[in-house]
């Protein structure tokens, strides 16, 4: 069977599961060390109204965010180590940065990027429930006749 791979992905986390068949093989955890909010270590003279060092704050911030952000998607890349299937969700914008990783890097060599979506926040549960519905939907619909 390939390798099919879903990816809950926001700012904070990523929840990777992967399937073998119809069971989980494999369940990762990736934490995000992305700041998401900026620290002006500096206030300035008050009496002015200058302020450049607060620009100059904001850049370092937006720099050191976007590469532990690139840092960040790139871990997850890793863990998915080459799959046949891959399916994004997530809340936020980080889904579509890693879909644009995913395009720009050859060495995923041919990954079938399936669908990329939004998705609430979820537990654990959920998230492996919408990815085993996601490759197996007709197993869903079989299970939903059962419990009715």
């Amino acid at each position: 069977m390939e390798k099919q791979v879903g990816i809950w992905i926001d700012s904070k986390k990523a929840i990777i599961v992967t399937l073998d068949g119809k069971k989980e093989e494999r369940i990762t955890e990736i934490d995000s060390e992305v700041e998401n909010s900026v620290y002006h270590n500096k206030e300035g003279n008050k009496g002015t109204f200058s302020g450049s060092h607060h620009g100059d704050s904001e850049t370092k911030f937006d720099n050191r965010k976007k590469e532990e952000l690139n840092y960040y998607l790139k871990s997850v890349m890793n863990q998915i180590n080459k799959p046949a299937y891959l399916y994004i969700f997530g809340p936020g914008e980080t889904k579509t940065k890693l879909e644009q990783k995913i395009h720009d890097d050859k060495s995923l060599g041919k990954t079938n990027l399936k669908a990329v979506e939004t998705s609430d926040n979820m537990t654990l549960n959920e998230i492996v429930a919408k990815v085993r519905d996601f490759y197996n939907p007709l197993e869903r619909k079989i299970n939903l006749a059962k419990q009715r």
